[in-house]
């Protein structure tokens, strides 16, 4: 079950924006969310937003998802420029879900056409799907390419039979080189996701999932460590003790393996979880979340964020619809992102990245604990000392595997 959505103020049912969001919006970058709610099977682990047929039922159809997603998309369009904000291009797009490509590869091009329809997209955009190795064929993502799309993210998760089954994967490990080859050949980007410290996962299972993604020769490996949240299915397991989770030494081993695999495979961390070949393999989509620019979500329970204002629409594909259909603003709620908020979101987010960030960012207070972090080894003293003309709070390895620590050092 995917987690409840946040507390907020009530948002209006036309959508309109604060006046407060035209001189905080800026010149940030503004990019575009697309959330598919669809899946064929639904992992134990997974917490998303994300329903199979069995569990929507009537009322939710995919077949008329796309039409219902261009809806938002032209009440989005109407609400920004009513807002007063100057007509920004987007940057970047992602498709994300669920698995987005359940749906037909024309439902996704009419989506993205509807993103250009409404704002345009610059020369260079930036437009990822995600999808699962089992969802594509070489004539699928050739279409998808030949729509506009430059990127795909595949859901690889793991080389080892095993461990997909503990997953609940559905896809072929052998199948991974396939689609990569078959993106390449259609021109697409190609990142791979892989999950470490999976129940029963050992070091040479890791090992051997690292190694099986960098063969197919991809440019970008997202690394996430397995959390268990409640209310999965796995979280279920847990409980009663069928499965048995990794203690943290063992996911910071794993961690610190697939560095050291990247690394020697000439691919280097930008985000605590990714690697990327070059600096033009990195997913500038995630990067513009990181780093706090604009971005409207549109689906059902996607989030948002113009100027200062967040917020998010209702979860249930069905009431998404339906307040769609009526002409409201699928919106359940939203906030007006305060500064002491924005600072706390501006530490969390810029630590993570290896371009560090400013120590003019931190607090007083914040700075004076910089040097303990870095005689503790979380913190690069070289940048924090301004080496590269810039004084900076850089992650050692040792601060990626504690950056949440660090942040709690770092904010008041």
């Amino acid at each position: 079950m995917s987690p409840a959505l946040p507390d907020g103020d009530p948002a209006p049912d036309d959508g309109a924006l604060p006046a407060s969001v035209v001189p905080r919006a800026g010149s940030r970058a503004f990019g575009v969310y697309l959330h598919v709610p669809f899946c064929t099977v639904r992992c134990g682990y997974c917490d998303f937003n994300t329903y199979t047929a069995t569990e929507l039922g009537g009322g939710a159809s995919q077949d008329a998802y796309a039409d219902t997603a261009l809806r938002e998309i032209d009440l989005a369009a109407r609400v920004l420029a009513d807002s007063g904000l100057p007509a920004r291009p987007v940057r970047t797009v992602f498709v994300g879900g669920g698995t987005p490509t359940v749906l037909p590869e024309g439902d996704l091009a009419r989506m993205l056409h509807g993103v250009r329809s409404a704002w345009g997209l610059i020369d260079d955009a930036e437009v990822t799907t995600e999808a699962n190795p089992d969802s594509v064929t070489p004539s699928s993502l050739a279409a998808l390419a030949a729509a506009g799309f430059t990127r795909v993210s595949f859901g690889m998760q793991s080389a080892v039979p095993h461990v997909l089954a503990t997953l609940e994967r559905t896809h072929d490990p052998a199948r991974i080189p396939d689609v990569v080859r078959w993106a390449r050949d259609a021109g697409l980007r190609v990142s791979l996701d892989l999950i470490y410290g999976t129940p029963g996962e050992s070091a040479d299972d890791w090992r051997r999932s690292v190694e099986a993604a960098l063969a197919t020769g991809v440019d970008h490996v997202s690394a996430y460590a397995l959390v268990v949240e409640q209310g999965t299915r796995m979280a279920v397991q847990v409980r009663r003790g069928e499965l048995e989770l990794p203690s943290g030494d063992d996911q910071a081993a794993k961690y610190e393996l697939a560095d050291d695999l990247f690394a020697a495979a000439g691919m280097h961390w930008y985000e605590v979880s990714n690697w990327a070949r070059t600096e033009a393999d990195r997913c500038r989509h995630n990067l513009a979340y990181w780093r706090g620019d604009d971005w409207w979500g549109v689906g059902p329970g996607a989030h948002s964020h113009v100027g200062g204002v967040r917020w998010w629409n209702v979860k249930h594909p069905r009431a998404y619809a339906t307040r769609l259909a009526d002409g409201l603003s699928p919106a359940a709620g939203r906030e007006v992102v305060r500064d002491d908020s924005a600072q706390l979101e501006r530490v969390m987010l810029g630590v993570r990245l290896a371009e560090g960030l400013s120590l003019d960012a931190l607090t007083a207070p914040a700075r004076a604990r910089v040097a303990g972090l870095v005689a503790d080894g979380l913190l690069d003293g070289r940048a924090a000392l301004g080496a590269d003309g810039a004084r900076r709070v850089l992650l050692t390895r040792r601060g990626r595997l504690l950056a949440d620590a660090v942040v709690r050092d770092l904010t008041d």
